[in-house]
């Protein structure tokens, strides 16, 4: 009787030995998905933070007004629109920060990190953006400081983008 015993508790290691190992196998499969998932959530989140900015500076014309000219010619701006400039392009660069350091948690794709960042490309050149960058580049992490003045030395101007911002002509 004794040897069955043993035998039958030998039996019963090996099944839970293979029973752990299956549950193991599950939530690694549970959080696979449940990474991606967060991925797909943090790019969702990330593009849409972005088009928001876009849309409700868009959607306003004043401060579309407000941000073409001074990304191009910021001495036009009266104080308060240079205020307002500051801060609307303030706000898109908190998005910019976070969109740089997402990847680095693993929940967001570097590419998507790039297109996104990327499009400082289109105005590095800018006199507002030179304003700008000069006057809030201290209120920023320093390896997001250190990335965008890397961008500025390195990058390339994107000539499409930058078309954007060419300077409305002041005499019509």
């Amino acid at each position: 009787m004794k040897l069955k015993l043993k035998e039958i508790a030998s039996v019963a290691e090996i099944v839970g030995a293979i029973a752990i190992v299956i549950s193991l196998v599950y939530v690694g499969i549970q959080l696979q998905d449940s990474t991606l998932a967060v991925r797909s959530a943090t790019a969702n989140d990330t593009s849409a933070a972005m088009a928001a900015w876009y849309i409700t500076t868009d959607n306003n014309p004043e401060s579309t007004r407000v941000v073409l000219d001074g990304m191009t010619n910021p001495d036009v701006l009266s104080r308060e629109e240079e205020a307002q400039f500051i801060y609307l392009i303030h706000g898109l660069f908190l998005e910019y920060q976070a969109a740089f350091y997402v990847p680095e948690q693993g929940t967001l794709d570097i590419e998507l990190r790039e297109s996104l960042v990327n499009t400082l490309l289109g105005v590095r050149e800018q006199p507002g953006f030179q304003l700008y960058w000069g006057q809030r580049q201290d209120l920023f992490q320093p390896s997001f400081r250190a990335f965008v003045d890397d961008l500025l030395v390195n990058g390339e101007t994107d000539r499409n983008l930058e078309r954007m911002y060419q300077p409305r002509d002041l005499e019509q």
